[in-house]
């Protein structure tokens, strides 16, 4: 029977400063034999949802969370039995025996990406780690006074992290599990509370889904003790009454919630508003969709709108800027990556379309209407959601005239897109019934002057009301 070591995987960073991840879905049980990059769970994250690829071939040991679970970045999330090829390795006579295994040169081993983030460490070229002591106890994540490459074995009984990387060793330093038992099934906040107020995770009965030791459980645990000391500061779920439903803050929400408070108090919003006469641009848009050259994508006010922006924006360069606090600077970027803000099942988002000004209409309402399916969908990407420098946010299909938009964190501007209405309205020195839109421009006044907003917004309204002209679509 061939040897087997065991190795850890943690939840990887999947990149745009997110520090948590909820269990969707395992897409492997324990006991089951993967293979190297096989999708073996899904999570949420703030602003996607990602699939995670297994960083070995071998076989599932343990899974750490249940389905459900919000595991932080670096948790323990999977454990595999993988070959341990350092029991028929020759041994070099120079080496003593039971020593640990040999680093590669070059220093630590090289990480190899996989689909997401980084997965397992190249193995070395010479004699493996070797193999993990049967019996210790599962270990987490925690920092070591000294560098420890991937997939080499500093400590006795530790199985080797795939994710852990340089700089860390794997060491449980609360609550040790029992021999033979593994990881309490508990979230890293649960744990952390459990810690706080020296309750034992190995005395609760969890209460949650496949035995998940729950905050409830340690907040009652508290109260039974009666332990005189506040508890940490936030939410304790609450039992719903008659005809309430209560929905935990977590995923997309609590990341929009989070970013729409820190911009309304960090950057001071002003708003302004204008009426256009858009029947021109109405005219230009039934005559595109008749168009063949726009037979395979959906053209819509937004997709002209979106042109217009990137147009006006490359002479109203404020507007495509941002307020750099820590070098006290303000950044003008080159740039346009435009952000369409889309409503989903899981909340608002707001995919970016990157480098839009280097793009034509078609290529624009391509490009929208990939990203806006796949937020939707849920399949988009968190880089797809990242580095927006301006944004549009069309309230006009919910029947919205207007409103005063809040600023995506770190861009100068946005603008929402209202309804158009057939209203009466001066032309040509008569009363007549014209397509009317109203555009709100919110920005950040400690980057644009009310007399720039006001130009850019001018502009704006210009070429919406003769697009033709300007555009040179038709």
């Amino acid at each position: 029977m061939s040897n087997t070591m065991e190795k850890l995987f943690n939840l990887p960073d999947l990149g745009e400063g997110l520090t948590e991840s909820e269990i969707l879905s395992w897409h492997v049980a324990e006991g089951d034999t993967v293979a190297l990059n096989q999708v073996i769970a899904e999570v949420e994250t703030a602003k996607a949802i990602v699939e995670l690829p297994s960083p070995f071939s071998g076989v599932v040991k343990k899974l750490y969370e249940p389905v459900g679970a919000v595991v932080n970045v670096g948790s323990p999330l999977i454990s595999f039995d993988v070959p341990d090829h350092s029991a028929t390795a020759a041994r070099d006579p120079k080496e003593p025996a039971g020593g640990t295994a040999r680093e590669p040169s070059g220093g630590a081993a090289q990480r190899q990406p996989t689909l997401v983030g980084y997965g397992a460490a190249a193995e070395p070229g010479g004699r493996p780690a070797r193999r993990a002591r049967v019996g210790a106890p599962a270990p987490v994540a925690a920092a070591a006074p000294d560098p420890v490459p991937a997939g080499r074995d500093s400590q006795a009984g530790a199985p080797v992290s795939a994710d852990s990387g340089p700089g860390l060793r794997l060491v449980e330093p609360h609550d040790p599990a029992p021999q033979g038992i593994g990881y309490l099934r508990a979230t890293p906040p649960v744990r952390k509370l459990a810690r706080d107020h020296n309750i034992d995770l190995r005395s609760l009965r969890g209460t949650g889904t496949n035995g998940l030791i729950t905050r409830q459980d340690v907040v009652q645990a508290l109260e039974a003790t009666a332990i005189p000391e506040a508890l940490p500061q936030g939410p304790v779920p609450q039992a719903a009454a008659a005809g309430e439903t209560r929905t935990p803050i977590r995923g997309v929400r609590k990341a929009t919630a989070a970013a729409m408070v820190a911009s309304a108090f960090t950057a001071p919003h002003v708003t302004e508003f204008l009426s256009v006469d858009v029947t021109e641009t109405m005219a230009l848009l039934e005559r595109l969709r008749a168009s063949r050259r726009f037979a395979d994508v959906k053209i819509t006010v937004t997709t002209l709108v979106a042109k217009v922006v990137t147009l006006a924006l490359a002479k109203h360069r404020t507007l495509n800027s941002r307020w750099d606090e820590e070098h006290g600077e303000i950044v003008e970027f080159g740039h346009v990556n435009l952000g369409i803000a889309a409503a989903t099942g899981r909340g608002l988002m707001v995919p970016v379309i990157h480098n839009a000004q280097d793009l034509d209409l078609a290529q624009l309402a391509a490009a929208s209407g990939e990203l806006t399916r796949a937020a939707r969908e849920g399949t988009i990407t968190p880089a797809q959601l990242g580095g927006g420098t301006f944004s549009i946010s069309n309230v006009g299909v919910f029947g919205i005239d207007g409103g005063t938009p809040i600023l995506s964190p770190g861009q100068a501007g946005i603008l929402a897109v209202g309804q158009v209405r057939k209203m009466p309205w001066e032309h040509l020195d008569e009363i007549a019934l014209r397509q009317v839109m109203v555009l709100s421009l919110s920005f950040d006044h400690r980057l644009v002057d009310g007399e720039q907003g006001a130009r850019f917004l001018s502009e704006v309204g210009a070429i919406l009301e003769d697009p033709a002209l300007v555009m040179g679509l038709v």
